[in-house]
């Protein structure tokens, strides 16, 4: 083997050993967004019924409602990594929403896609449904006790 096979598998080693780690941050950086968003449209129902009645969202009142109570308690379950996979999905479909509606005047371009937080919080999401939440998680803690119940 070469020099820089053996590098090479090293440094495949050492990532594997951190494999944990993405999804970690993943779930903590998005949950967290999540959760404070949630909490203040919770907080400012009022405001929020407002712009989606703005935005000419059917029924704005049970959507801020709906929204806001998503978003806390789907930011919940990432921080824990309980149910990531399910939680992820409808997060994904406010993000998807919110730039259909909040931001289309300013979507002009793919380049303005990738510059909305709302589009890198979609594709976290997106990864989170994929990926799944890792080893650090609520959900891999019960399906490892699940796995000895057989």
């Amino acid at each position: 083997m070469t020099f820089l096979a053996q590098i090479i598998n090293r440094i495949r080693g050492l990532l594997e050993v951190f494999g944990w780690l993405p999804p970690l941050i993943a779930r903590i950086t998005v949950g967290w967004v999540f959760v404070e968003s949630g909490w203040g449209k919770l907080h400012h129902l009022e405001k929020v019924t407002a712009f989606f009645t703005d935005l000419g969202l059917p029924m704005p009142a049970f959507q801020a409602h709906l929204v806001a109570t998503t978003e806390f308690a789907g930011g919940l379950l990432l921080l824990a990594g309980l149910f990531t996979r399910i939680a992820s999905v409808p997060l994904a479909i406010i993000m998807y929403v919110a730039i259909a509606t909040a931001k289309k005047d300013e979507l002009h371009a793919f380049t303005d896609l990738i510059g909305f937080s709302e589009y890198l919080y979609m594709v976290l999401l997106v990864w989170l449904i994929v990926a799944g939440p890792g080893l650090l998680a609520l959900d891999a803690l019960a399906a490892r006790k699940l796995k000895r119940l057989d």
